[in-house]
């Protein structure tokens, strides 16, 4: 061959070669582009949230994606700002994402807002019906769907189990979230009859920042309630390790909502599995990803409940758990 020759097959070669790289790449470029995208709406963060993030992923590998191999996540975060919600959610639709997962009512009416197309999955302690999310429980009937956990339902339950577990207790101190405005009305509308009937006087308390949970705490500490009775919501569960360690330390028996209080340290939790509920959202966000309608997805109504009791929280405040408490707990943390 001759030098001519050979240099015609070199430039030949390359040629090919980069007609073959052009060939591979729009191809590569557009199944990353393909890969769904959930966009995730966080009232606090997606710090806050990732005990709830590792549930729903625990869903969505049942359903068969995983993050970063078919399935991407965005996150969107109001820093407990929820006047902030309904840009981040129109941010989510600009982005064009697949599902929208928003987190506590604000976020879910921000969403709601945002589009009549884009399937949004929620999760929500109140009553999907009541809050005009959904039509009704069996037929959603619109592009939202999701989970339905007690959290209202168990507040009289609560009330009860702490003064099972302190039944010298007269005085309650209730903190909630106003900026959770919809499940806090619920809460006192739930709190305040239960109490009555137990009959306990309970004072309420406010806080939507680590300032006012300060304030809070001092005031709790010049007045000594008997025990105290948090109220749920993300801010709360951002800082369930100053809420349960502060209430040890005051040697106030306090009762929260869901478990991860009292592997915190808190004394006693009742209250829905948010693990298992955020595992049945990331189910249905597969199913969707794989064509199901939302309006075809019945809201699914989560009842597992869970009693836990922090066996060493209690001896720390001197109390004796009964045997009837200890005999029905789900876990008792020793």
């Amino acid at each position: 061959m001759t030098g001519e020759a050979m240099r015609r097959r070199d430039v030949l070669t390359l040629l090919g070669g980069a007609a073959a790289a052009s060939s591979i790449r729009p191809r590569t470029a557009h199944a990353q582009q393909r890969m769904p995208v959930i966009g995730f709406l966080h009232l606090i963060s997606a710090e806050a949230s990732a005990n709830e993030l590792v549930a729903c992923r625990h869903g969505l590998k049942q359903a068969g994606y995983v993050e970063g191999e078919n399935v991407a996540f965005e996150h969107r975060s109001a820093d407990n700002q929820p006047d902030r919600l309904p840009a981040l959610a129109a941010d989510l639709v600009r982005r064009r994402v697949a599902v929208i997962v928003p987190y506590t009512a604000p976020g879910i009416l921000a969403a709601k807002a945002a589009t009549t197309t884009i399937p949004i999955v929620f999760n929500i302690g109140e009553d999907p019906v009541r809050h005009g999310l959904v039509a009704s429980l069996a037929r959603p009937g619109g592009n939202l769907t999701g989970v339905n956990f007690l959290v209202l339902e168990v507040t009289a339950k609560r009330l009860e189990l702490l003064r099972q577990l302190v039944p010298a207790a007269a005085r309650v101190a209730v903190l909630v979230s106003p900026a959770n405005a919809a499940i806090t009305e619920t809460t006192l509308e739930e709190v305040e009859p239960a109490a009555r009937a137990l009959g306990l006087q309970i004072q309420v308390f406010k806080a939507d920042t680590s300032g006012e949970l300060d304030a809070v705490f001092a005031t709790l500490a010049r007045e000594r309630p008997d025990a105290l009775f948090v109220g749920t919501g993300p801010f709360f569960t951002s800082r369930r390790v100053q809420l349960a360690h502060w209430a040890t330390r005051a040697a106030i028996p306090a009762t929260f909502g869901n478990r991860l209080y009292a592997e915190a340290g808190g004394l006693m939790s009742y209250g829905a599995s948010l693990a298992d509920a955020w595992r049945q959202v990331g189910l249905y966000i597969g199913r969707i990803l794989k064509g199901t309608t939302p309006a075809d997805l019945p809201v699914v109504q989560s009842t597992k409940l869970e009693l836990v009791i922090n066996h060493q929280t209690a001896r720390i405040l001197g109390l004796t758990v009964p045997p009837t408490l200890l005999a029905i707990a789900d876990e008792v943390i020793e």
